[in-house]
């Protein structure tokens, strides 16, 4: 049990001292993936917050470099590992177990349906900066792997995402909603 507390607190130590670097360095972003996901099921029933293993960052390509020495400030170690920007709290750490760094407007992998969105899409969750609700349907729809429909799922589930979103997206991204909401068991 111990080395499970160990683990969520690792990911909010680094979430907190990513966010807060950025924060001092008046630099734009978002928390996205499972942090984001975190806090707006948060919003609405505490006991189907699902953990997460990094910390991912929306941020300006631009921003780049002024994040970098920002992060680098708070003691995170940069690291460019298999196509991602990554910060790790030391030298051998996992790649997966570091802040992230994924880019506003820009293309994940290619031949995604849409861009990401960009860092002023976003709100102040108290701490830190978190993406708005639009804008986090989008990205998981557009990523659409396992853990992203799982994301999905866990806000259908709490009742932030409904049928009522369907016209608001794209098709190509309503049609991936519908196939979530029709199978909300997977």
């Amino acid at each position: 049990m111990d080395r499970m507390l160990l683990a969520v607190e690792k990911v909010r130590d680094r979430l907190i001292r990513a966010t807060e670097a950025l924060n001092r360095a008046c630099i734009d972003y978002a928390v996205v993936g499972g942090n984001a996901v975190a806090v707006w099921v948060a919003r609405v029933d505490v006991s189907a917050v699902r953990n997460t293993r990094d910390v991912d960052l929306l941020v300006r390509r631009e921003d780049f470099e002024r994040v970098k020495a920002a992060l680098e400030n708070a003691g995170l170690i940069y690291r460019h590992v298999r196509g991602l920007d990554v910060f790790l709290d030391e030298p051998d750490a996992q790649a997966r177990d570091g802040v992230h760094v994924v880019f506003s407007l820009e293309y994940v992998r290619p031949g995604e349906l849409s861009p990401n969105p960009d860092v002023t899409e976003s709100e102040d969750a108290g701490t830190f900066r978190v993406l708005n609700l639009p804008a986090l349907v989008r990205i998981k729809l557009t990523a659409f792997r396992d853990k992203d429909r799982t994301h999905l799922r866990d806000m259908i589930d709490v009742g932030l995402i409904d049928d009522g979103w369907l016209e608001r997206l794209p098709n190509a991204l309503a049609d991936r909603l519908k196939s979530l909401l029709d199978t909300p068991d997977g």
